[in-house]
C-alpha cells in the first residue's frame, strides 16, 4: 500500500540531486505559509524601518511599498515555478548551481549564508525599540540616556533572543513550526486589528501622499533622490518569501504547497504592512513632529499616540512576539543553507555541519554555529554602531544578489527554451505559462535595478569614512574575495555530495566533480 510519505518523498524533487531523505517531513500547509510570512515580518520590519523611509522622503515614501512589492513578486513568481520543480533546503543555493554552475550556486549560496547570519543579529536588534517601551525593567544597562546603554542593552536583548532561536532549531522542526505558526497567526491577527484601529482615527486624506512637502527641496537629485533613499525601508523589508521553499524537505507534498505559501506571503506582506503604514501616516497626530523620522519614534510612536494606553502596550507585546518569530525563521533558513551547502561538501567541516541528529531530525551543529556567530556579530554594534548598520545593510544587497544569480540563469534557460520543464504543466504544478519570459525579464531587470540603489554609495545610508560610504564594495567584496579564496584553494575540488546523504542509487561524486 502507498503511504503519505511515500507520495510526500516522490513528490519532494529530491531525486533530481542525488539527495537521500534525511529531515523530518512533517510540516503542512500554514506552517509552510507561515515560514515565509514570518522572515518577511509585517510587524518587525514595517515598525523598524518606518522611520527611515518617512524621514528621508515624508508620507510620499510609501508609494516605494507597491514598487517593490511588484519588483519583488516578480522574483517570487520565477521562485514558485521553482519550488514546483524543486523544493530543496538551502533552495537559492541549489536553484543557482543547477541553473547555472557550480561557481554561481557556490557564490550564491556563500552570499546568502552571510548575509542570513547578519540579519539574524540585526532582526534580535529590534527587541531594543520595543522591550523597553513595555516595561523599563527590560533597559538592563543604564537608563538608556547614557553613551553606549541603548548599543549595549540591544545587544544583551539580542543575545538572549539568540540563545533562545538556537535551543529551538536545534531541538526539531516540530517545536519550531508550532512556535511559529502560534507567533504567525497573532501577527497577522495583532496587525489586520492594528490598520484597522489607525483607519478609524485618521485625520487626514489620501492627499497627504501626493506632496514632496518639502523633501529633496535643495538636493542635487531634488525629490527623486530622496525617494531613492527611502525605498530602502521597502526594500530592506519584502524578501525571504523563498524560506517556504528552503523548508520544502521537511513539507508534506512541497511541490503544491511550497508555491502557493511563498505567492500567499508575499501577498499577505504587502496588503496587511501597506494598510499599516498608510493608515498609520493619515492617523498621525502631528507629521512635523521630528520623532517621526526617528528611531526613537517611528511607527510605535504612532501607534501609542493613537491607542490609549494598556491598548497601545498589547500591541507591543504583539511586536515582540513577531520579532521573535521574524527570528526563528531567519534562523532556521540559515541552518537549511547550512546544511544543503555541508551536504555537497560545500563548506569547512562539511561532514559535521551536514550531521542530522538521529532523534531530532535537524542539523543540530549549524544551529549553534549559526547563533554563535551571530551574537559575535552583535558585539560590534556596542562600540561600532555604523558599522553594524554598514553590515546589516549590505546583508540586504547580498540577498538580492543571490537572488540575481537565480533569476538571471533562469532567464538564460527561458530563452533557450530550455524552461519551464514540461511536467510542470503535465503534473498540475504551478507554472507561468506564457507569462514567464516577460515576468522572468522583469525579475532580472528589478533585481539589478534594485541592488545598484541599494548599494549607491550615500553618507546618509552608510555613514562616513569612505570605507562605509562605499561599504557594499568593501565589505561585499571582502566577503566575496574571503570565500571565493577557500573555494579555489579547497573547497573545488571537493565539491560532491557526501556518501552520508547520497541517494542509495547514487553514490558520491569523486572529488573534483560535480554531484
Amino acid at each position: 500500500m502507498t503511504t503519505q510519505r511515500d507520495i510526500a518523498v516522490g513528490d519532494s524533487g529530491l531525486g533530481d540531486f542525488g539527495y537521500k531523505e534525511s529531515l523530518d517531513r512533517s510540516l503542512g500547509k500554514f506552517a509552510s505559509f507561515a515560514a515565509g510570512v514570518s522572515y518577511i515580518s509585517i510587524l518587525t520590519g514595517t515598525f523598524q524601518l518606518f522611520y527611515f523611509g518617512f524621514g528621508n522622503a515624508g508620507p510620499a515614501y510609501l508609494w516605494s511599498w507597491p514598487m517593490v512589492f511588484i519588483g519583488q513578486l516578480a522574483v517570487a513568481l520565477c521562485f514558485m515555478e521553482l519550488a514546483a520543480k524543486y523544493p530543496v533546503a538551502g533552495s537559492v543555493y541549489n536553484w543557482a548551481k543547477l541553473l547555472g554552475s557550480r561557481i554561481v550556486g557556490w557564490t550564491s549560496g556563500w552570499l546568502m549564508l552571510t548575509a542570513s547570519i547578519v540579519t539574524l543579529s540585526a532582526v534580535v536588534l529590534a527587541l531594543q525599540l520595543n522591550l523597553p517601551r513595555i516595561w523599563s525593567g527590560f533597559q538592563i544597562v543604564g537608563d538608556g540616556t547614557g553613551e553606549y546603554d541603548f548599543a549595549t542593552n540591544a545587544v544583551i536583548l539580542g543575545t538572549v533572543m539568540i540563545a533562545f532561536t538556537t535551543f529551538i532549531n536545534a531541538y526539531g522542526v516540530r517545536l519550531m513550526a508550532r512556535i511559529n505558526s502560534a507567533g504567525v497567526f497573532i501577527e497577522l491577527i495583532a496587525a489586520v486589528l492594528i490598520a484597522v484601529i489607525l483607519a478609524a482615527n485618521i485625520t487626514r486624506g489620501p492627499e497627504v501622499f501626493f506632496s514632496t512637502h518639502g523633501y529633496g527641496a535643495g538636493e542635487s537629485g531634488g525629490y527623486l533622490g530622496a525617494f531613492l533613499v527611502a525605498s530602502l525601508a521597502s526594500g530592506y523589508v519584502m524578501y525571504g518569501f523563498d524560506t517556504a521553499s528552503s523548508l520544502g524537505e521537511e513539507t508534506v507534498e512541497p511541490r503544491r504547497t511550497a508555491p502557493k505559501a511563498i505567492f500567499r506571503a508575499i501577498l499577505a506582506s504587502f496588503v496587511i504592512g501597506g494598510a499599516i503604514l498608510v493608515f498609520a501616516v493619515m492617523a498621525a497626530p502631528d507629521l512635523d513632529d521630528p520623532l517621526l523620522g526617528s528611531p526613537e519614534g517611528s511607527l510605535q510612536y504612532i501607534v501609542e499616540q493613537v491607542m490609549w494606553g494598556p491598548l497601545g502596550t498589547i500591541f507591543l507585546i504583539c511586536i515582540v512576539i513577531a520579532i521573535t518569530v521574524c527570528s526563528l525563521a531567519v534562523h532556521a533558513a540559515a541552518i537549511r543553507l547550512t546544511f544543503a551547502m555541508a551536504r555537497d561538501n560545500a563548506l569547512p567541516f562539511g561532514e559535521k555541519l551536514a550531521r542530522v541528529h538521529p532523534k531530532h531530525q535537524t542539523p543540530v551543529v549549524p544551529a549553534i554555529a549559526i547563533g554563535v556567530l551571530a551574537a559575535l556579530i552583535l558585539v560590534v554594534n556596542i562600540g561600532q554602531p555604523q558599522i553594524f548598520t554598514v553590515l546589516t545593510s549590505i546583508a540586504i544587497i547580498m540577498i538580492y544578489l543571490a537572488y540575481l544569480m537565480v533569476t538571471g540563469p533562469l532567464l538564460k534557460k527561458r530563452l533557450k527554451g530550455e524552461w519551464p520543464p514540461p511536467d510542470l504543466k503535465e503534473g498540475g504544478y504551478f507554472t507561468m505559462g506564457r507569462w514567464g519570459l516577460p515576468v522572468n525579464i522583469l525579475a532580472v531587470v528589478w533585481g539589478v535595478g534594485m541592488a545598484l540603489n541599494l548599494a549607491w554609495p550615500r553618507p546618509e545610508v552608510y555613514g562616513t569614512p569612505w570605507y562605509n560610504t562605499w561599504g557594499a564594495f568593501v565589505y561585499i567584496g571582502a566577503i566575496l574575495c574571503l570565500g571565493l579564496l577557500w573555494y579555489g584553494l579547497k573547497g573545488r575540488h571537493h565539491l560532491g555530495t557526501l556518501a552520508s546523504h547520497a541517494a542509495a542509487s547514487r553514490t558520491a561524486a569523486p572529488e573534483g566533480e560535480p554531484s
